[in-house]
């Protein structure tokens, strides 16, 4: 017999029962319900016990279609209290599991155990666990193997998956290594793994970090549509769906083998405060690949949960948020405290929308890890467990957890690598370069202004020499009808001025100065020596002099005794 696809959806009157039964004879089936129970067959389909969480009646308003080319069958049955919200009819696994097992009572118990249950399950649930001194034990009464997994009811799994075990967790042994050794361990790894580059890098550059933080998922809007019914009708819970699930994860629902646990209060503890640490990390994986999946989707998942990384068990929820923005900020891509905030929020929203959320994303996660070679090991270990439990779960106490939640806080100075230090100083130093690179800048422009007044002096310079050198010949032509003993006393006195004047062109502005006054006075003398031959050679004289002691000065020295000499002249 095949279980068919089912769904149920109802109002204020009815209860509607949706059965999908393609390859039936739609003349051949029977359909039977009574109280909480109903059943259905219709050859090859046997939908042999669905327990539901409401009574329901038969009074003659109840009614059937069958739909032919969909090929599904719409059963209508009348709530037999009008009005009754029924809780829980997505969660389809718990629908299916027997009337008799959908308790968590032991087979075998002590009589004085059932009592003590119930008031468990009625007391409000203290999220603290209670903290006990360390008493050491003697060698002979510790246990050969630790527990882990859901619940912490497993061990000896790891024994036999050496191969898998480095793929899949950081801890080494987890059969042989207690709880706070494996908490010692994790934090000694992550104080080793945590790069401050790496982490500034992230805190400075951001503009990825804000891209991913504008995605919006799924919960987002289903908690404005959930708040917003809730002002407007003021009721507790709603008629209507926020959370909706896809034909595939109904059929990983129904795939869903039902169970039973047993759990102390100890244990239901850790239970919770391992479903907020692995919904953190899957938040944060949802994020910052903008609700697609890749190759690192299971690795995100993973590495960002103690409790499958390390099958760590948490005292307080705390510990848990501690926990996870450490492991934030040492292994993934993306390193911002930002993203830890972010998934913090959703964490709560999809709390706060009940368990129907969070079963869709425990289903998501199933998935990831069902299609990651070594990963399935946490499907069986936790995952799965918690498909199945969380439909059993009540509402209230999710409630009460998310109230709890929202009221914790998480700062940068409780992760313990000293965030706001390293902020700080980065931001002296990135103050500091700043300040260089804009001292940089004012000496840069200083500095084209001071060459280009170089460059104008020696352009005035070379100018004037070109000007002395065409007054120079403009003389030699105008003297050529003189004694050819004044004109090679001349040419004597041009090639000894030579070399002074090319000393005094090595400095700046005096120098400049000193030639333009030697090359002004050339042409006066020249005229003279049209006239009076004689005082042109006295005067010749005067000047080889003077160059003659020029050129024997050192050079700063030369070029006082040009502008002392011109004075005098």
């Amino acid at each position: 017999m095949i279980t068919p696809a089912f769904e149920l959806t109802q109002d204020p009157d009815f209860l509607t029962i949706i059965i999908k039964v393609p390859y039936a004879r739609a003349s051949e089936f029977d359909v039977y319900f009574e109280g909480e129970d109903f059943k259905f067959y219709a050859k090859p389909y046997f939908l042999r016990q669905l327990t539901l969480p409401g009574r329901i009646v038969e009074d003659g308003r109840e009614k059937a279609s069958y739909n032919t080319d969909k090929g599904t069958f719409t059963i209508q049955l009348p709530k037999e209290i009008p009005g009754q919200y029924f809780e829980g009819l997505d969660m389809l696994t718990s629908l299916l599991a027997p009337k008799k097992s959908r308790s968590g009572k032991p087979l075998v118990e002590e009589i004085a155990a059932s009592a003590e249950l119930e008031e468990e399950e009625e007391e409000e649930f203290d999220w603290e666990i209670e903290q006990t001194l360390y008493e050491e034990s003697a060698e002979s009464t510790l246990p050969l193997q630790y527990r882990y997994g859901f619940g912490n009811l497993r061990s000896g799994v790891f024994q036999r998956l050496q191969d898998e075990l480095s793929d899949v967790i950081d801890i080494k042994d987890p059969d042989q290594t207690p709880v706070d050794e494996r908490r010692r361990k994790r934090l000694a790894a992550e104080a080793a793994k945590f790069e401050p580059d790496h982490y500034l890098a992230d805190f400075f550059e951001d503009e990825a970090i804000l891209h991913v933080l504008k995605y919006k998922p799924w919960w987002v809007d289903a908690h404005k549509k959930m708040a917003a019914f809730k002002g407007e009708s003021h009721q507790d819970h709603d008629t209507c769906t926020f959370v909706v699930f896809s034909e595939e994860e109904k059929e990983q629902l129904r795939k869903f083998t039902n169970k039973s646990y047993l759990l102390d209060k100890r244990s239901r503890h850790h239970v919770y405060l391992g479903l907020i640490d692995i919904l953190l990390a899957y938040c944060y994986e949802v994020c910052v690949n903008e609700g697609d999946k890749n190759v690192e989707s299971s690795w995100n998942v993973r590495k960002l949960s103690a409790t499958l990384c390390w099958l760590e068990s948490f005292t307080s929820i705390h510990d848990v948020l501690v926990s996870f923005g450490r492991r934030v900020l040492c292994y993934p891509l993306h390193r911002h405290f930002g993203l830890v905030t972010r998934a913090f929020n959703d964490t709560i929203m999809i709390l706060q929308l009940g368990k129907a959320a969070v079963l869709k994303c425990l289903l998501d996660i199933h998935k990831i890890f069902m299609e990651n070679d070594p990963a399935y090991i946490l499907n069986d270990l936790y995952i799965t467990d918690y498909c199945i439990w969380i439909q059993k779960t009540k509402s209230k106490k999710l409630a009460a957890l998310s109230e709890s939640l929202q009221k914790t806080t998480l700062t940068k100075s409780h992760i313990g690598f000293e965030l706001e230090e390293l902020e700080a100083a980065a931001v002296l130093v990135q103050e500091e370069e700043r300040m260089l690179n804009a001292a940089g800048t004012v000496s840069k422009q200083q500095l084209p202004s001071s060459e280009s007044e170089t460059s104008e002096s020696e352009e005035s310079s070379s100018t004037s020499s070109s000007e002395t050198e065409g007054s120079d010949s403009d003389e030699r032509e105008s003297s050529t009808s003189e004694d050819g003993k004044i004109n090679s006393l001349q040419g004597t006195l041009q090639e000894e001025r030579t070399a002074p004047l090319i000393d005094c062109n090595g400095l700046r502005q005096g120098t400049n100065t000193s030639t333009f006054e030697v090359s002004d006075e050339k042409p006066k003398v020249s005229l003279q020596s049209t006239s009076v031959p004689g005082k042109l050679i006295e005067e010749l004289e005067k000047q080889m002099h003077t160059a003659i002691r020029l050129s024997e000065q050192p050079e700063g020295l030369a070029t006082a005794s040009c502008v002392l000499q011109e004075q005098e002249d």
